[in-house]
């Protein structure tokens, strides 16, 4: 069964933003993600690892504050920058607004914050976008083929 023939699906995801249903700037599909959010953790905690130590980042607290923390600024500065995180960018991912152009500032620290908190990023829409996106108003596309 197609997308657009599954019952309480209007087409496939980023129809309705006007996106194509595979290939270039289509919307960007979870294990893409998923391998580019493990990407990007693993960069903070590299860095935290670096900066604070091993015996800092595994006292209770501080560590795990740190490695968001990081993780979190890592994302505001790449995504008007790069157009996407280092992990968005190594699997051929971009952040885009829904209505097209450059990002911008705020939209990364908006989105940035909201991943952070993790809860958002897990409530989806038909267009597979996380709520951090949506209030955002952005869309994680592919870049490549």
């Amino acid at each position: 069964m197609s997308a657009s023939n599954r019952p309480g699906q209007a087409g496939y995801p980023g129809k309705k933003l006007g996106l194509p249903e595979t290939g270039y700037r289509s919307v960007a599909r979870v294990g893409r993600r998923i391998v580019a959010l493990l990407l990007d953790w693993a960069i903070a905690y590299i860095i935290a690892l670096l900066w604070l130590g091993l015996s800092a980042l595994t006292q209770p607290g501080l560590g795990q504050f740190a490695i968001l923390g990081i993780f979190v600024v890592l994302q505001i500065v790449s995504i008007p920058i790069l157009g996407g995180s280092i992990g968005h960018r190594a699997l051929g991912l971009a952040v885009t607004p829904v209505r097209g152009g450059w990002v911008g500032v705020w939209r990364p620290v908006v989105r940035s914050l909201l991943l952070g908190i993790v809860i958002p990023a897990l409530v989806w829409d038909a267009d597979q976008r996380g709520f951090h996106d949506k209030i955002a108003g952005t869309v994680l596309v592919r870049t490549g083929k």
